[in-house]
């Protein structure tokens, strides 16, 4: 009888064991360290990142009128944005030649302006409720922007 009552008590022991805190159990470990190789980005590259997440949820809701106000706010975020970048000089001029820097600057706020103008442009087509006018203007933002990284972006190493 005294086995029976043993055996019982180990065999619930056995069971509640998974059910019982941990006493002793190791604290959660930390949370893995940004990659050392990864450089910090500049303000002119934050301010690119908030053009780039305007620039993805407008281009789905562009055409479609109901959304203007929702557009106009993305618009005037891509427009803060620029206007903030055209302050900033890009990281790649350090690596132009020493002669060429000034003029690589000076186009890229000429570039900049333009791009802020065409903004603007965008912002009044969308007042106006042109939407067919806005998606062209914003198509025109695209071209742009492929253009001015391509001439004023450092390009990425591959590996």
């Amino acid at each position: 009888m005294k086995s029976r009552y043993l055996a019982s008590s180990l065999l619930l022991a056995l069971l509640a064991a998974p059910l019982a805190p941990a006493q002793d159990a190791p604290a959660a470990a930390p949370a893995p360290a940004a990659p050392a190789n990864k450089p910090k980005k500049t303000e002119l590259a934050k301010d690119m990142d908030k053009i780039n997440r305007a620039v993805r949820t407008l281009r789905k809701q562009i055409n479609d009128a109901s959304q203007n106000e929702s557009s106009l706010a993305l618009v005037a975020t891509i427009h803060d944005a620029a206007v903030a970048a055209d302050k900033e000089t890009p990281a790649w001029t350090a690596d132009q030649p020493q002669a060429d820097q000034a003029k690589f600057v000076d186009d890229y706020h000429t570039k900049m302006k333009d791009f802020i103008g065409d903004v603007d442009k965008l912002t009044d087509a969308l007042k106006a409720g042109d939407n067919a006018a806005a998606a062209k203007l914003f198509a025109g933002l695209g071209q742009d922007e492929k253009a001015g990284h391509k001439q004023f972006r450092k390009p990425e190493e591959k590996h």
